[in-house]
């Protein structure tokens, strides 16, 4: 049966093939008309799964679910700030600004401010998609999304009473089990590991090593690169900026074939001199090309859409916004007229690996904890916060809304769940016929 809050309406199988080539050709297609062999690589990593589909086409998801019914949104709870791809693989640790290893949601490219059912709809059907490859029963997946509905809503509610017993950040004192260990496993990376994977030493310096996927740069390129950095740091705190001998540039690559969803946007590699010159201290930071986010083109709001410069501004507001203590070198700037991201490559960044998370009892645990990252992250970016986009408190709104039928507010996750994790297997098979059977304009 179907509900108000499920969101495809049944069509024949021509006519969704139909609909996923105009999806994916209005999202992709200036950027494949630029690199036709960065999409043709993207293509062909989604196509290895449902739940890897699934993870490559946020506009396809945000095209079905836009406009249906959703009885627990209001003028406020539809203007949220949210992550805008929230799915299981979004997750991981990062060393935030008070050098504390954190583990919550990362990737925030997609960012954006909408209705913050959205982001837990898109987790809830990753889960589905995740608990079926494992072969995990219906019932099974159905407690696993309970649970992330009850954890979720519960912190929330814990936040509104006062914050005393709410969890907050997940951190090496609060956790246990595989996100303890995933933090525990971070410890153990050094920035001088990942200098030396990645950079090489002539002539007592420090420099990129040119490897596949990291190409040399001309020197007007690396001359444009380095105005950018420079513009940069003007996005950075004042007190970042009185060691200025930190901010060196050293080397400049390009990179290519970064991500699933980074497919044709150029991305820069710096190498920076670091706090000291000793060379274990250089510094890696990342510029790259923004992206317009998916979930934007559904959410017609001329103050969200003006209250941003670019996409690069958009993303690093985003990621201050919804991340407590975020990345110190998270910032923005432009090059040749377009936006971009400017963050470290961490030497701490480890992903959640779920083929390591298989028997119901610890999948149970790791979506619990999911369920106190997302409501962390919903309820940082509102009034008490330095951002003023959304000046009301999101928690508050999110409670008062989601209180008048708890009930109701789990089981719609978890029906949407079940019937959108089936809808994307279908839509994976039906998106593999088309890409090998050359119906995808522009491959």
């Amino acid at each position: 049966m179907s509900h108000p809050w499920i969101t495809v309406p049944r069509v024949t199988s021509d006519q969704r093939a139909e609909r996923i080539v105009e999806v994916l050709t209005a999202e992709f297609g200036e950027l494949m008309a630029l690199d036709p062999g960065a999409f043709r690589r993207k293509f062909r990593k989604m196509a290895a799964s449902p739940f890897a589909f699934y993870r490559g086409s946020a506009c396809l998801f945000y095209s079905d679910v836009d406009g249906t019914e959703d009885p627990f949104l209001d003028e406020r709870t539809s203007r949220v700030w949210i992550h805008g791809d929230l799915h299981a693989e979004n997750f991981g640790t990062y060393m935030n600004s008070e050098g504390v290893l954190v583990f919550n949601v990362n990737d925030f490219d997609e960012a954006y401010v909408g209705p913050f059912t959205w982001d837990l709809k898109r987790f809830a059907a990753s889960i589905a998609l995740i608990g079926y490859a494992k072969a995990l029963s219906d019932d099974v997946i159905s407690d696993l999304v309970g649970t992330y509905a009850r954890t979720y809503l519960s912190e929330l509610q814990a936040v509104v009473r006062g914050g005393e017993e709410a969890i907050g950040s997940l951190t090496l004192d609060n956790t246990d089990g595989v996100i303890h260990q995933v933090l525990q496993q971070s410890r153990l990376h050094t920035r001088a590991a990942m200098l030396d994977e990645q950079t090489t030493i002539e002539d007592y310096e420090r420099k990129f090593q040119v490897r596949d996927g990291v190409y040399e740069v001309d020197a007007e390129t690396h001359e444009r690169v380095c105005a950018a950095f420079q513009d940069y740091l003007g996005t950075l705190p004042p007190d970042r900026l009185d060691r200025p001998q930190e901010f060196n540039v050293k080397d400049v690559v390009l990179r290519k074939g970064v991500g699933i969803g980074s497919a044709g946007l150029p991305s820069y590699n710096l190498l920076l001199e670091g706090h000291t010159q000793a060379l274990e201290n250089d510094i890696i930071v990342y510029m790259k090309q923004a992206q317009v986010p998916a979930v934007s083109r559904f959410v017609q709001d001329e103050r969200v859409r003006s209250y941003f410069r670019h996409q690069g501004h958009r993303t690093a507001e985003s990621q201050r916004a919804l991340q407590a203590y975020a990345d110190q070198w998270l910032g923005y700037t432009e090059l040749g007229g377009v936006g971009q991201l400017v963050a470290e490559v961490s030497p701490y960044a480890a992903d959640l690996d779920w083929s390591d998370v298989n028997e119901p009892e610890e999948l149970s645990e790791v979506v619990r904890y999911l369920g106190l990252a997302t409501a962390r992250m919903h309820s940082v970016a509102d009034d008490e916060s330095e951002h003023n986009l959304v000046n009301y408190s999101t928690e508050e709104a999110i409670v008062r809304r989601v209180d008048k039928d708890a009930a109701g507010f789990e089981r719609m996750l978890v029906e949407f769940a079940h019937e959108y994790g089936a809808q994307a297997r279908e839509d994976h098979q039906t998106f593999v016929d088309l890409f090998r059977n050359g119906r995808l304009p522009g491959l």
